[in-house]
């Protein structure tokens, strides 16, 4: 996911703009674990099996950019970075949980 910032304009359709600000796999599984509290890089990381550092790296700080979620250094050596959702963020909790239950749903079907 390439570190790009939100058009000034954005979309008519609502759910066209929702699709621009969650445009990839990596976005929507940072969000459900970050449903479940703060986490450090490393437990995203291990979490999200498959994702090279330097794409989380990137959705991380382009969903930063976006204002869904907050970083906060720790001034400790090593450097402690803790990852969570702002009130933004909080908000998109419906949609994450109505793509679980639709997966589930699905799974059940075919």
């Amino acid at each position: 996911m390439t570190n790009k910032k939100l058009p000034t304009e954005l979309p008519a359709c609502p759910v066209e703009t929702t699709l621009l600000l969650l445009s990839n796999k990596w976005t929507i599984l940072i969000l459900r674990d970050l449903l479940d509290g703060t986490k450090r890089f490393g437990e995203l990381k291990k979490s999200l099996s498959g994702v090279s550092q330097k794409v989380l790296t990137a959705n991380l700080r382009t969903l930063e950019e976006k204002g869904i979620i907050h970083r906060k250094v720790y001034p400790e050596v090593p450097p402690r970075v803790e990852y969570s959702l702002t009130d933004l963020g909080i908000t998109l909790k419906p949609v994450i949980e109505s793509m679980q239950k639709w997966g589930e749903y699905y799974k059940t079907r075919i």
